[in-house]
């Protein structure tokens, strides 16, 4: 749900729900550009590592997570988004008598990787376009460890698909190779992940105020699979740890015959394996404040209604998020 520095506004959707059956965000976010490379020379940076660079961006937005529903990083000399990240995701526990939990992540990212290639004493740049769509859906069941606690199992998979829209006709580019340049010009590739993912939850609701906290560890392979272009066969892993926390209270006003709700919020990711610096930072934090409305005196499909403010910040990076959520 939500970086000299060139800003992006980018609006962003994200289900989030650990307390109910399914809720609705939607988020404005402001990113400032870290240090990328969206610029590569082909006998620096091949086709192949970049389309790995690929594999690592869908990592970011395997799980639902409130520091990566929206990510836009842009390169300072363009001052335009290479790497624009969405993602709409959410998870839930049926009820407690089936402790069944459910989750799933639909993802979208544009990336525009710049290859510079050499004809003897001749460069020029490639621009390309790279677009990339990826699904992925958890199971998990609630095993309960004491009053309020419970440890999540969830097992995790993902398929994702990058296709790309280059133009390097009537250049002959040494430094590629022939499948190389189809890729480039339309090629394709998908992907495939498995994995696991481990969540400690305490839920404490009363009537003086309610608390949510959730540590989630997540590991989730990531490969090429059949159907890709002959040049990009790779791999991934997608490693994270995770905190997040709410705290909601009765502010002392009533709307829709229920109080109306403060809520603070703190979330904090840390990246591992192959995320870890992938756009430049190791780690995001972010802080929220909002309202709440109550709307379950009445006879209506939302029950829930929250906005939030968020400050996202981390390594050398920070923005801003609003954040709007709709519960049923």
């Amino acid at each position: 749900m939500s970086r000299t520095v060139t800003t992006d506004v980018n609006l962003a959707r994200e289900l989030s729900a650990p307390n109910f059956a399914a809720a609705l965000l939607c988020a404005i976010a402001v990113l400032p550009a870290p240090a990328v490379h969206a610029q590569a020379r082909a006998n620096d940076a091949s086709v192949q590592e970049v389309a790995d660079g690929v594999l690592s961006l869908m990592g970011y937005s395997l799980t639902p997570d409130v520091t990566t529903g929206s990510l836009a990083v842009s390169s300072e000399p363009a001052g335009n988004p290479d790497i624009d990240i969405v993602a709409i995701g959410g998870g839930f526990t049926v009820s407690e008598e089936l402790p069944l939990y459910l989750e799933g992540t639909l993802a979208r990212s544009l990336y525009d990787p710049i290859f510079v290639v050499s004809q003897g004493s001749e460069e020029r740049s490639v621009v390309t376009k790279w677009r990339t769509v990826s699904a992925s859906g958890g199971i998990g069941w609630d095993f309960p460890l004491a009053e309020n606690l419970k440890i999540r199992p969830v097992f995790n998979l993902s398929f994702g698909r990058v296709e790309t829209d280059g133009s390097v006709a009537g250049f002959a580019l040494e430094e590629l190779t022939g499948e190389e340049i189809d890729f480039l010009t339309g090629g394709t590739l998908n992907s495939r992940g498995i994995g696991g993912t481990v969540m400690l939850d305490y839920e404490r609701y009363r009537p003086e105020g309610e608390v949510d906290i959730e540590l989630r560890y997540t590991d989730i392979h990531l490969s090429s699979a059949s159907g890709s272009s002959a040049a990009v066969q790779g791999s991934s892993d997608a490693q994270s740890v995770s905190l997040w926390s709410r705290w909601r209270a009765p502010t002392g006003l009533v709307a829709l015959n229920r109080p109306v709700r403060y809520v603070l919020e703190a979330a904090h990711t840390e990246f591992l394996g192959d995320l870890r610096g992938a756009l430049g930072f190791t780690a995001l934090s972010s802080l929220g404040i909002g309202l709440e409305l109550d709307s379950s005196a009445h006879d209506v499909v939302i029950t829930r209604t929250r906005l939030l403010v968020r400050y996202q910040f981390g390594g050398n990076v920070e923005g801003a998020a609003v954040g709007l959520a709709v519960s049923f």
